[in-house]
């Protein structure tokens, strides 16, 4: 069953963000847990409610242990540390589900 990382992320300093190395190694490190971005960054908009996300990250996992696996493990551990130190973010694992809706 998949699982999905979603992130909500607003960099303080843009610039900082991209010249870090956070967004070309990430995915690469993501990869390696057999994750594949499925949104980052994109347009959105706000359908109901009060919030206003920023910019969104949407990445998919083979399965939950893959996420969790790829969240902790040591190769993600510097860039997480950049990542909460130059963005204000929010972030949630979702398990996925194995059929559709009847």
């Amino acid at each position: 069953m998949s699982a999905f990382l979603i992130a909500d992320v607003s960099p303080a300093d843009m610039q900082a963000y991209r010249d870090s190395g956070y967004l070309e190694a990430v995915p690469e490190i993501a990869a390696e847990y057999g994750g594949v971005y499925r949104a980052r960054g994109g347009r959105t908009e706000v359908l109901e409610g009060e919030w206003q996300p920023k910019r969104l990250v949407v990445i998919e996992f083979p399965s939950w242990d893959e996420l969790q696996a790829f969240y902790h493990c040591e190769a993600y551990a510097p860039y997480r540390d950049i990542r909460q130190r130059l963005t204000e973010s929010h972030i949630v694992a979702l398990e996925g589900t194995d059929s559709t809706p009847k």
